[in-house]
């Protein structure tokens, strides 16, 4: 499929972003967290009243380019012509999260096979693993109320997140929100992780063991130290060089 490049149609500032969403999108399929299309990942639009960029809805995740996302406000409206429908389930959760949390630069929704497991247990993520520790004391739920196609359910979507960056949508899946596209992924990758293990030590039948409370206060915001004050970005040039290696084109 053939999709123009709005490279020479955009500021830096949007295209720069445009890349990196597009990068995330195909990284989640590259990490087998995606669910066909039905699920979404979105960016702020710098400079603008909660506009953001979200998938074009029919494109795999390992399709989509930085000219393909579509730009909408918080009623849902283009404010870029594309040819390409909007997921309506993406927009009713993205939109409402943006428009509570400032500090929501990106926000990440996965179905994965391991993170709808855990969200179906009544535990919820247990403190089993290094991953789950850095997890559990940001971490907030959220009840199914079936697809989030109605906008009556938005404000109790806003008041489960709270100021979380991880949120477990009980038998639904996971969501993380990040102040950038980066912050966004590498939560997930941490969140994805957990959920995979506990399903693995779960299964292995033997008795579990948690991690002590000091521990979990000691993992808590330990991610600055832990790579060496550069956040996120310490792995994200890495993945765009994986990204250019295995799936090229995203930025185009």
């Amino acid at each position: 499929m053939h999709i123009p490049s709005l490279k020479d149609q955009v500021s830096a500032e949007e295209w720069a972003l445009r890349v990196n969403l597009a990068a995330a999108y195909r990284l989640v399929a590259a990490y087998g967290w995606s669910d066909l299309v039905f699920t979404h990942i979105s960016a702020r639009m710098p400079g603008t009243d909660h506009a953001f960029l979200i998938n074009p809805y029919g494109l795999l995740f390992d399709e989509i380019t930085a000219s393909s996302l579509v730009l909408i406000d918080q009623q849902g409206n283009k404010l870029r012509e594309s040819p390409f429908p909007v997921n309506p389930a993406g927009f009713t959760i993205h939109s409402c999260i943006h428009e509570a949390r400032e500090d929501a630069g990106c926000v990440l929704h996965t179905h994965s096979r391991a993170g709808v497991a855990v969200s179906a247990q009544a535990a919820g993520l247990l403190p089993l693993s290094q991953q789950s520790s850095i997890i559990v004391g940001a971490l907030a739920y959220h009840d199914y109320e079936g697809i989030a196609l109605h906008a009556e359910e938005k404000p109790r979507l806003q008041a489960s997140l709270g100021q979380a960056t991880y949120l477990m949508l009980r038998n639904h899946g996971l969501l993380t929100v990040g102040r950038s596209i980066p912050d966004a992924f590498l939560a997930m990758y941490f969140f994805e992780s957990a959920c995979r293990i506990q399903i693995d030590a779960m299964a292995g039948g033997a008795e579990l063991r948690l991690i002590d409370e000091g521990p979990l206060r000691a993992n808590a915001g330990v991610g600055q130290t832990a790579t060496a004050g550069q956040g996120a970005m310490l792995a994200w040039p890495g993945l765009l060089r994986k990204l250019q290696r295995e799936n090229p084109g995203f930025d185009t």
